[in-house]
């Protein structure tokens, strides 16, 4: 996804946009190696918190993968946060917090490969209604998480900087 206009407020992927020059030098020359550290040291952590999730709360057989379905929610949300404080209203942050964080950290934590997985077994063992839940179940509170999470923290930007102009 390439950067857009979204409600006055740049959106911006989490990922790098080798469309956009500013992000696409990320990645150029030795600049590229403190980026792919931070994503590497940011996946490792992530997914050692999905694994910790998925650990403290096992789905049984032919049960809706709770765990791997907040851990999916949950990270959306908190990429939603991430961006609106990262990418938008021009707010300083250090070039290697959305790399570390939104691609590593979250990255890492979020799962399409688990949930693709969950899926396949669970209709591997005639559990077509549970699948199917947990596959539209996923996407709509992924996107809800994401949408709602970045409408809140912009509300509370807003708010914070209409009292601080107030004084």
């Amino acid at each position: 996804m390439s950067a857009g206009r979204h409600g006055g407020r740049e959106a911006i992927d989490p990922d790098v946009d080798l469309h956009v020059p500013a992000q696409r030098a990320e990645l150029d020359g030795a600049r590229k190696w403190p980026v792919l550290a931070v994503i590497s040291a940011g996946g490792a952590v992530g997914a050692v918190g999905r694994h910790g999730a998925s650990l403290l709360w096992p789905a049984s057989e032919g049960s809706f993968p709770w765990a791997v379905f907040c851990v999916n929610v949950l990270g959306c949300a908190l990429i939603g946060v991430l961006m609106v404080l990262v990418g938008e209203g021009g707010r300083p942050a250090h070039p290697l917090v959305r790399p570390f964080l939104g691609v590593g950290v979250l990255g890492g934590f979020t799962t399409f490969s688990t949930y693709a997985l969950d899926i396949f077994q669970l209709l591997e063992r005639e559990e077509a209604g549970i699948a199917l839940a947990y596959a539209g179940g996923t996407v709509a509170g992924a996107m809800g998480a994401v949408w709602s999470a970045a409408s809140a923290t912009r509300a509370v930007l807003d708010r914070t900087a209409n009292r601080t102009a107030a004084r």
